[in-house]
């Protein structure tokens, strides 16, 4: 990602609505939330993987892989602006996020959560065959008072994590076939973007 890409997430944050469905600050300045992000992308903390998602050469949201654990990570993704949901971008960048996750961390498994009163991103995980495990914490959901429901999938369902592999084993490998808006998923690990956030 580039720093480009902090004034078009900052640019999301005009909307109040996607602000709490996306359970963003509200009050803050465009500019404020365009440090933030620039922060992130020229200094990310050292647990976090963040990709951005980009169709037709437009940033249109990105993925997060959050964790300290050297085997397990949490998966995080969203789509903006607003105009953009309903188009399955969110299930085909949440996807690209277990394929690298699974084929490039070499993760055993990748964990994630959603409000239960955010159903669109509630069938994202379970149609990417995550397992429901818990319920969470409480939440709020545009102003509505909700709970995080907790889910996990794991890089072969049928052994226990950590198991040793000669090599990588998919869960369901057909299920990480490439998308047309998957394939447009970037890093931004270039030897030149980073030198932009000097």
């Amino acid at each position: 990602m580039t720093l480009e890409d902090a004034d078009v997430i900052a640019g999301w944050a005009a909307d109040e609505d996607f602000c709490r469905a996306a359970e963003w600050s509200l009050g803050l300045s465009r500019e404020e939330h365009r440090q933030f992000q620039a922060r992130l992308i020229c200094s990310p903390p050292s647990d976090l993987v963040r990709l951005g998602a980009v169709l037709e050469g437009q940033l249109v949201g990105y993925l997060a892989l959050h964790g300290d654990e050297p085997h397990r990570r949490e998966l995080g993704f969203l789509i903006g602006p607003r105009t953009l949901w309903g188009r399955g971008l969110g299930r085909a960048t949440a996807r690209a996020g277990l394929r690298r996750g699974f084929e490039e961390m070499h993760l055993d498994e990748i964990w994630a959560e959603a409000l239960d009163a955010n159903h669109a991103s509630i069938r994202i995980l379970q149609r990417l065959g995550l397992r429901e495990t818990r319920p969470g914490e409480p939440g709020n959901y545009r102003d509505q008072p909700t709970y995080y429901r907790q889910f996990v999938i794991t890089a072969r369902p049928d052994e226990p994590p950590n198991t040793p592999r000669p090599q990588w084993c998919g869960h369901r490998r057909e299920a990480f076939t490439a998308h047309a808006a998957e394939r447009t998923v970037t890093s931004g690990s270039s030897r030149s973007e980073r030198r932009q956030c000097r």
